[in-house]
């Protein structure tokens, strides 16, 4: 079976101040549908360029991305992107700043009526039924974050791809919106690519951690395989021995293998 998403041999060059700045050298990378792949490393290796390349905001300088067997040429609503910061528009409701992205993507298919339906429906899947019409600065940062993934669930994208969504968050609701991700990915079969710096997060939410060397010309390092069981229920795993094993692999390749030189 092909990959849903295909990275193939992917180099990314930018031009800053008339010199070349190899960010990337030879990723290669192939994700299945119904994956949640977490990529991880320490700052300035890349793991936002390789979201981005899948997102189309950024074509590759050498190499090919390919999504179904075909190269990608241009962003899309079946790849729909989730920032740390949630970038709602202040003027609009909770409802409405996800209306937006439902009318662009179905207005061509469906009445107002089913539009609205298919809104409310995101809406209580992230649990903000009760703060429909509320305004982003009556919200608190995990509520934001969560309109924020509800507006890209909206498009029912396939692919789901998150840079760092919970990096601005306390503690707490970081985690209580880790369990929130697991509940909706799992309900909504979405694949998943996620950036983060989180070792506990990738290990908890990931089917694979594809681990990012030192850039420049960072590449990927080793890909962990975590095969715990889902559902996965925090306080169980924390003493898991498996749990324990992971999160050890993650560290030692951040802190031994690739530290980053002070």
């Amino acid at each position: 079976m092909n990959a849903l998403v295909d990275i193939s041999h992917v180099n990314m060059c930018f031009d800053t101040k008339g010199q070349s700045f190899h960010a990337l050298d030879n990723i290669t990378l192939q994700i299945e549908e119904g994956e949640f792949i977490s990529l991880i490393g320490h700052s300035g290796c890349g793991k936002s360029t390789v979201l981005k390349l899948v997102a189309c905001l950024l074509s590759p300088t050498r190499g090919a991305v390919l999504y179904k067997d075909r190269e990608i040429a241009g962003p899309g609503p079946e790849r729909a992107v989730v920032f740390q910061n949630h970038s709602l528009l202040p003027w609009l409701t909770v409802f409405d700043n996800v209306y937006l992205a439902v009318e662009r993507v179905f207005s061509h298919l469906e009445g107002k009526a089913k539009l609205m339906a298919r809104t409310h429906e995101v809406i209580e899947l992230v649990g903000l039924a009760h703060a429909h019409t509320k305004y982003p600065n009556e919200l608190s940062g995990g509520m934001k974050q969560r309109v924020g993934i509800a507006r890209a669930l909206a498009m029912q994208p396939q692919v789901l791809l998150l840079d760092e969504p919970f990096g601005a968050l306390d503690a707490l609701t970081r985690t209580h919106l880790q369990d929130e991700l697991m509940r909706i990915t799992r309900d909504s079969g979405n694949t998943v690519v996620m950036v983060t710096h989180d070792v506990d997060e990738a290990v908890l939410l990931s089917d694979r951690i594809v681990m990012m060397t030192n850039g420049p010309a960072a590449t990927v390092g080793e890909i962990l395989s975590v095969d715990l069981p889902r559902p996965r229920h925090r306080l169980e795993l924390m003493e898991d021995p498996r749990y324990v094993h992971l999160r050890s692999e993650v560290l030692r390749f951040l802190h031994q293998r690739h530290a980053k030189a002070a």
